[in-house]
């Protein structure tokens, strides 16, 4: 793609890295945002850096947080003896969408995927084992996608903590398997949740 100005062929170059964008939808983005007010531009510049340097990673659960301590797992409402277990963020917004969890959540930061090389220690697996060990945790709630992936990782967990007197389940498979939690809808999605089973008569052999 041949452009006039090597300012916005950067610019150009840039806004296609992002997931989804090709380059015509990155050019597309880029004249649209030099047609607007510069203030508007320099707003949306602020509005990412302060993102990248300044947000945090919640201490308890490693979710996404303004401060050290997320909202969730400040609010006195929510019962702390009950861990949802989730892969991101994305997962953590989608069961809040629903309304019907009470609990706290604990991300791990992915699942483990041998060929893409991700393995148990660099997901937050051992801290997840810790909060089990102290002895103030009920039930861990198994929240990953239904792929041989999730159910992986669902199952290394698992022998972590079965020797430890907590319920495991896991949610109902409302959710066709294969599917990414993040696209569910909010009422399959509440219901999974609410309706979910003992992780052991989910595990199945591959």
């Amino acid at each position: 793609m041949e452009l006039p100005s090597k300012l916005l062929e950067n610019a150009v170059n840039e806004m296609s890295q992002l997931p989804g964008i090709g380059k015509r939808t990155a050019l597309r983005l880029v004249l649209h945002l030099l047609k607007q007010p510069a203030e508007q531009t320099e707003m949306l510049s602020s509005a990412l850096t302060a993102m990248r340097n300044d947000i945090q990673y919640c201490k308890e659960c490693n979710t996404i947080s303004d401060a050290e301590i997320c909202g969730i797992c400040s609010n006195a409402s929510r019962d702390k003896s009950i861990i949802c277990v989730v892969e991101d963020v994305r997962d953590v917004m989608a069961l809040e969408n629903t309304g019907m969890f009470k609990g706290i959540y604990h991300v791990l930061g992915g699942k483990i995927s041998p060929i893409e090389g991700v393995g148990p220690s660099q997901l937050k697996i051992t801290s997840l084992v810790e909060k089990v060990k102290e002895g103030n945790v009920s039930e861990i709630i198994f929240a990953l996608s239904s792929t041989m992936e999730g159910d992986t990782t669902n199952f290394y967990i698992y022998r972590q903590i079965k020797e430890y007197e907590v319920k495991t389940s896991t949610i109902a498979r409302g959710i066709a398997v294969g599917d990414e939690l993040e696209y569910a809808d909010e009422v399959t999605l509440g219901r999974s949740l609410l309706n979910r089973i003992p992780f052991e008569t989910s595990i199945k052999p591959y």
